[in-house]
C-alpha cells in the first residue's frame, strides 16, 4: 500500500520575502487556509494515486476505521468490529451514519465499492491493496467470479470480511483510502459522478472547486461526529510554485504552508530555520529513480547497479534538497525496521566504474556507442535540480550523454504507466506501518504499479511466505531477504528518505501530521482569541 507522491523544491530566492507581511491578522473564523501543489488527478477513491488527490479524499470520506492522533486505529464508519479466533473473519456493525445528500451508509456499499475495484473490467491501480481478502487476486485475474469474493453485506448495517491470510495490519489498511466505500446509490446512477453528483461521508465535503485555482470545502453537516468537527471551511489554493506560496504564508493569505501537501523553497530554509519558523518531522518515504528493465541498456542489472552506485546522495541532500534528510541505501525507510543497514555504498565510483564496464561487455557494445539516454520527472523545480546534479554525476563517472525530461503531473503518470521511459523519478510513502506497503508493488509484474517491469520469482515467493508468518520475527527476516533480492536486481535506485517541512501560523490547533505523512484535520481548529502570542 504505497502511494506515489509529487515533491519539488523551489529554484528562485529572489522573490522570497519580497511580499508585505501582515503582521496584522487575525483569525474571525472557523476557516483554514491551505496550499495544494498541483491539481488533484481524480477524486475517485476507486481511482486515486497520488497524495494530491489522497489529501483531499481523507477530508471528504471515511473509512471503517480510522487513525488517531496516537497512530492506532479506531473504529469509524463501523460502530463494532468482530474478529474470529483464527483472526481471518471481520464482522462489521457499521454505525447510523449518512452520506452528505443525507442517504444511509449501508454495508451494501463497502461491498459493490471493493468488487467493483476486483472487478477485471475496472481501471483500478491500488486493487492489489485488496488481495488480501480472500479471492480478491483470483477475482482480478478472471480465474473465479466476484460473488465468491470474501465480502459480503449481510444486511444493512453488517459487513463481513473473510481474509486469506490473517493480516496483522489490517485495522490500519481499513482506515486507507482504498478501502473508503462509495456512495452506490450515486455511482450506479451517474458514471460520471465525482463531477456534478459528489458524495462523501467524510468530515468534510467540496462546495466549489475552481479547476487550476482552488477548492472550497465546508463542515458536512450529514456527519456522524460533527459535534468534534471545529472547522467551518477549509480552503485549498492550487499553487505549484513554492516560492509565491511562501510569499502568501508571509502575507497573512495561507494558514500552512509546506509538507505534507506541498514545498518549501529549499533557498529559504536556512533562514526560517535560524529564526526559529521551520517545524519538521520524519516521514515513512523515500524518493527513488526507476529503471525501466525492458528499456535499452536498463535491461542489463550491472548497467543498473552502475547507475545507482554512481549517485553521490550524500552531496544531493546537503547541498540541493537541504531539508535534512537521509541518503537511502534501501528503499525501506529506517522507521519502519528496529535495525536497518545499507545495501551499497553512497557515490562508490570505483565499484559502478567496474560494474558499467563488466555491462557493456555483457551487451556487447562499447561505452561510445552507448546512445543518449532520457531521465524523467514531473514539473517541479526541486525534480530538476536533483536531476540536473545526477546527470553531472552519471556524465563524470560513465561520460553519457542523459537528457532531462519533465511532464506534467498527469502526463508523466500516465507515461510511467504505459512505460514510456528510461530512467524516471518517483517517490513512496507508506499507507501503514509495514514494510509490505514498499515491496507490494513488486511482487506481481502485472501491477499496474509496477513500472519498473521488473519481476523476481524469488522475491514474490518471499512475501507469500511472509503472508502466512504468524511469527512477526520470522515474518520480518523474509521481508527483510525481499528487500535483499530486490536491491541485488536494483530495479530502482533509491536516494533519500524523506523529512517533512512546514510553517503553521500560532493560531492553528489540532492539525495531527504522521511518519506516515497524513495530515488529519478532523480536530484541527483555529484559535480566534486575538492574545494569541505572534
Amino acid at each position: 500500500m504505497n502511494r506515489w507522491i509529487a515533491s519539488g523544491i523551489a529554484l528562485s530566492l529572489i522573490l522570497i520575502g519580497c511580499g508585505k507581511k501582515d503582521k496584522s491578522y487575525r483569525p474571525t473564523s472557523q476557516e483554514l487556509r491551505l496550499n495544494l501543489h498541483s491539481e488533484p488527478p481524480t477524486i475517485d477513491p476507486r481511482k486515486a494515486t497520488d497524495t494530491v488527490s489522497i489529501s483531499i479524499l481523507n477530508l471528504c470520506f471515511e473509512g471503517l476505521t480510522r487513525t488517531d492522533p496516537s497512530g492506532k486505529p479506531i473504529p469509524a464508519a463501523a460502530e463494532k468490529i468482530d474478529i474470529s479466533h483464527d483472526k481471518k473473519r471481520y464482522t462489521f456493525t457499521l454505525r447510523d451514519a449518512k452520506w452528505s445528500d443525507g442517504k444511509p451508509v449501508t454495508a451494501r456499499d463497502f461491498e459493490t465499492t471493493w468488487k467493483t475495484m476486483l472487478d477485471p473490467a475496472f481501471p483500478c491501480e491500488f486493487a492489489s491493496d485488496l488481495y488480501i481478502i480472500k479471492n480478491g487476486k483470483a477475482a482480478k485475474s478472471q480465474k473465479c467470479s466476484l460473488d465468491e469474493v470474501g465480502i459480503k453485506a449481510l444486511d444493512d448495517k453488517t459487513l463481513q470480511v473473510d481474509l486469506e491470510y490473517p493480516i496483522p495490519y489490517f485495522l490500519s489498511a481499513l482506515a486507507t483510502h482504498t478501502f473508503f466505500a462509495t456512495p452506490e446509490h450515486i455511482t450506479s446512477a451517474y458514471p460520471n459522478w465525482t463531477d456534478e453528483h459528489y458524495v462523501g461521508n467524510g468530515a468534510f465535503q467540496i462546495k466549489e472547486w475552481r479547476h487550476h485555482n482552488s477548492i472550497s470545502m465546508e463542515k458536512n453537516p450529514e456527519y456522524w461526529d460533527r459535534d468534534n468537527v471545529k472547522l467551518e471551511k477549509v480552503l485549498f489554493t492550487l499553487v505549484e510554485d513554492e516560492t509565491t506560496e511562501l510569499t502568501m504564508f508571509e502575507n497573512g493569505e495561507l494558514d500552512w504552508a509546506g509538507y505534507p501537501l506541498s514545498n518549501l523553497p529549499t533557498e529559504a530554509l536556512p533562514t526560517l530555520a535560524q529564526n526559529g519558523e521551520l517545524n519538521s518531522y520524519n516521514i515513512a518515504g523515500t524518493y527513488y529513480y526507476i529503471f525501466n528493465t525492458k528499456a535499452f541498456p536498463f535491461t542489463n542489472v550491472n548497467i543498473r547497479k552502475a547507475f545507482s552506485l554512481a549517485i553521490n546522495r550524500q552531496a544531493i541532500v546537503s547541498n540541493v534538497t537541504q531539508m535534512g534528510q537521509t541518503p537511502a541505501m534501501s528503499l525501506i525507510p529506517p522507521t519502519m525496521w528496529r535495525d536497518s543497514s545499507p545495501y551499497f555504498k553512497d557515490n562508490d565510483l570505483i565499484e559502478a566504474k567496474r560494474l558499467f564496464a563488466l555491462g557493456l561487455d555483457e551487451l556487447g557494445i562499447t561505452a561510445s556507442e552507448l546512445p543518449e539516454l532520457t531521465l524523467s520527472y514531473n514539473t517541479l523545480v526541486g525534480h530538476h535540480k536533483i536531476a540536473q546534479a545526477i546527470q553531472e554525476q552519471w556524465n563524470q563517472a560513465f561520460g553519457v550523454r542523459v537528457k532531462l525530461e519533465n511532464k506534467e503531473w498527469k502526463v508523466f503518470l500516465d507515461e510511467l504507466r504505459h512505460h514510456k521511459f528510461q530512467v524516471a523519478r518517483m517517490g513512496g510513502l507508506a499507507n501503514i506501518n509495514d514494510p509490505i506497503t514498499f515491496l507490494d508493488f513488486y511482487r506481481y509484474l502485472s501491477s499496474s504499479n509496477n513500472h519498473s517491469q521488473w519481476n523476481n520469482p524469488k522475491f514474490s515467493e518471499l512475501l507469500e511466505q511472509a503472508d502466512v508468518t504468524a511469527d512477526e520475527e520470522k515474518r520480518i527476516s523474509l521481508l527483510k531477504a525481499a528487500e535483499k533480492v530486490l536491491m541485488d536486481d536494483m530495479p530502482i535506485a533509491p536516494i533519500y528518505f524523506y523529512t517533512g517541512v512546514y510553517l503553521k501560523k500560532p493560531y492553528v490547533k489540532g492539525i495531527h501530521l504522521s511518519d506516515l505523512n497524513d495530515l488529519d484535520l478532523k480536530w484541527a481548529y483555529v484559535e480566534l482569541d486575538d492574545k494569541v502570542s505572534r
